[in-house]
Order: C-alpha cells, then structure tokens, then sequence
C-alpha cells in the first residue's frame, strides 16, 4: 500500500500563494461595492430627455405649425402634468397653413404643458407679426387649443411712431386682433393751423392715456 505523504510547509505555501493572488480580485470587489450610489429619481424634476443646440419644426396633426430654436431643450415626459422646459432661452416662428411666418416670439426661458398645449414664456418676450407690430411684455401665455395668446403684465405694442402701452392682454393667435387693458397709448398729433400760435414753430407730441398711467417700460 502506497502512502500519500503531505508537506506542510508546502501546504502552507499554497494556501499563502492563493490568498495573494485573490487579494486584488477581493479588493476590486470592494471598492466597486462602496462606489454604488442610489438615484432617486423625481418625475417632476428629473427630465427624460435633454437635447442642445435645436433648431426644430414642430408638427401639429400632420401640419408643420411653428420652428423651435434654443440652446437647451429639456423634456420632462414622467412628470404628472408632462411638460418642456428651454432654460437658456428660445425663438419660435408660428406658421400659417401656407407656411408664412405668421409671428415670430423670443423670450428669456419658456415653458409648454404637452397635454393642454399651452406655451408659458418668460423675461423679455418680443413677439413680432406680419402687420409690423412688435409687443413686449415680461410673461405671454399661448394656448393652442383656444388659439389665443394672453398676458396680464404689463405691455408695450409698437407700430411705427405708434406705441399703446397696458396691463393685461388677449388677442388671437397671428396677433392681428387683440385688446389691450387699462390701456394708454402714445402718437404724434400734428396741430393744424388755427391751433399754432405765433410763437409755435413745429407740431408738439401728444400723450393720451386712460386713468391709468403706465410709468414703466421694457
């Protein structure tokens, strides 16, 4: 009968040999243990899509409505009311069924709530048309589904020498028709002669306004 003979001191060597080459096996393990992080993630504030630098034609049932221009387009498609966020500013072109420009819009950030397809915009919005108005006013709403566009800040509505000034604001969507609220307004009035004196060389700027005076401007 054969006897298996067993050297300790081998057995040993063996053992310590095994344990060194697991070592950085083991300790990859832990370190990768340690580096895991929990997210959680907020619907509300956690977007779902980031898009930079866009120039976009947005469709509508088929129909090219309008061009999205920004730095950053986020989407935030989980939220209980999902929307669009445009931090870093956006410019929008409104088309006709024609494709016309019918108004162009700027504004600072802007918002759009998907589901009632209504555009809230923010800080400096100037809003252009294709009668050569331009409207100015710190915050525009534009509801697609009614095709209204609204504000209850203040305003200013340039034409040419014209400027009509209020607070509060509706008008259609081409911004061809709209009403100001407790408005004033601004234009020259050139006096005819029966109404110069001798000492009047030039006609003199009129200021007409309801009982509200609009002292501030954008």
């Amino acid at each position: 009968m054969s006897r298996l003979i067993i050297n300790p001191l081998r057995s040993v060597a063996i053992v310590v040999l095994t344990v060194v080459m697991l070592l950085p096996f083991l300790s990859s393990c832990i370190k990768e243990k340690k580096e895991i992080v929990d997210i959680v993630f907020d619907p509300q504030t956690s977007y779902t899509l980031k898009e930079k630098n866009v120039e976009s034609l947005v469709s509508d049932s088929g129909v090219t409505r309008y061009k999205i221009i920004t730095d950053t387009w986020l989407v935030f498609g989980k939220a209980a009311e999902p929307y669009w966020y445009f931090p870093d500013g956006v410019y929008l072109e409104k088309f006709d069924t024609l494709f016309n420009v019918e108004a162009s819009i700027k504004a600072d950030t802007a918002y759009y709530f998907e589901r009632r397809k209504i555009w809230e915009l923010d800080g400096n919005v100037d809003v252009s048309n294709l009668d050569g108005n331009r409207f100015q006013t710190p915050q525009l709403f534009w509801d697609q589904n009614k095709e209204t566009i609204y504000s209850d800040s203040f305003i200013k509505i340039t034409k040419g020498e014209n400027i009509n000034t209020g607070y509060g604001f509706h008008s259609n969507q081409d911004m061809s028709v709209y009403e100001i609220y407790r408005s004033g307004g601004k234009f020259e009035v050139e006096m005819n002669s029966e109404d110069t004196t001798a000492n009047s060389t030039a006609p003199s700027p009129v200021t007409v306004a309801d009982s509200v005076t609009v002292a501030e401007e954008i």
